[in-house]
């Protein structure tokens, strides 16, 4: 158990995973609640935590090609309100995406997860990927043999069986191809299964608000967004808002016996339009359709009781 976790129960070495956190962290306001639980989360054995971009949603709000290293500035923050600063390293990703489906973005966040994934150790790799997915897709260029050495869990990608425009997916389209048509294990959770992680702001002003500095920070970042986001027409939605890259946690806290809420498809390729198409090989993925939400959201929630506590 990490040194400062305040649990009562402890996860056995056999049972804890590697795991390597990948957040786009100030591309909006629910990466941090994420990146927050991955690092309570004692099952977690966290590796390193990589800075992604978020480029073509920028809206202009950090200089063009410069979205990473805003997601690397708020992962430090919410490292040091957490009162754990250098506990884990952080590695800068790439600045945009693939700019095809061959050439990697050699970056210390590829080279990092190549590293990791070489490493000779029985237990088994997940990355958690809650933004593009272009650092993991230059990671597989660079050595193909990562793939059979680790589990792709991506936040991104419209419905299916049609697809369609989705943010995650729209920053790197070649990125996505490149790791579906891999030999990777790839666990995805799609549009409509991550807007099932809803909290409403008032829920999170009672249950996150008081725990600390950090929660200050995650309550106020999240209304202060909300609250200065009217340039989108539908979103935010005023009083609400998803979670939705909580379904990199809730995919490794669900028992594995639970096979009833996602099915194994053909991998697809993905359109321009971010359409699905025959992707030509018999490789399956994992596609989620319905995840245990409440397990989820109450285990964040009593995680910041328990090490936050008034």
């Amino acid at each position: 158990m990490s040194s400062w976790i305040n649990y009562k129960f402890e996860v056995p070495k056999e049972r804890r995973v590697r795991y390597i956190v990948h957040t786009d962290c100030k591309n909006e306001a629910d990466d941090q609640f994420t990146l927050c639980h991955a690092l309570m989360t004692d099952k977690l054995d966290i590796k390193g935590i990589i800075a992604g971009h978020f480029d073509k949603g920028n809206g202009n709000r950090f200089p063009e090609k410069k979205t990473a290293c805003a997601s690397y500035d708020e992962i430090k923050k919410i490292m040091s309100l957490m009162d754990l600063t250098d506990h884990y390293p952080v590695f800068l990703g790439a600045p945009e995406g693939l700019p095809d489906e061959t050439t990697p973005i050699i970056t210390e966040a590829a080279e990092f997860i190549v590293k990791e994934a070489m490493k000779d150790d029985p237990r088994p790799l997940y990355i958690g990927m809650q933004g593009a997915i272009t650092d993991l897709a230059s990671a597989i260029l660079m050595e193909p043999e990562i793939c059979s050495r680790m589990t792709c869990i991506w936040i991104g990608g419209g419905d299916y069986p049609l697809g369609g425009p989705e943010f995650n997916l729209a920053n790197d389209i070649c990125g996505a191809n490149v790791v579906f048509q891999s030999e990777m294990p790839v666990w995805q959770i799609t549009k409509s299964v991550y807007k099932k992680f809803a909290v409403s702001l008032a829920e999170l002003q009672t249950k996150v608000m008081c725990r600390g500095k950090i929660g200050r920070y995650l309550f106020s970042q999240m209304a202060e967004f909300n609250k200065n986001s009217l340039q989108f027409r539908d979103w935010p939605h005023g009083e609400i808002w998803a979670l939705g890259d909580e379904g990199c946690i809730c995919a490794l806290l669900e028992e594995h016996e639970k096979t009833d809420g996602y099915e194994m498809i053909p991998a697809p390729r993905i359109e321009a339009d971010m359409n699905y198409s025959e992707g030509g090989k018999e490789k399956k993925i994992r596609v989620y359709r319905d995840m245990d939400v409440r397990l989820d959201l109450e285990d964040l929630f009593a995680k910041l009781e328990i090490n936050y506590p008034l």
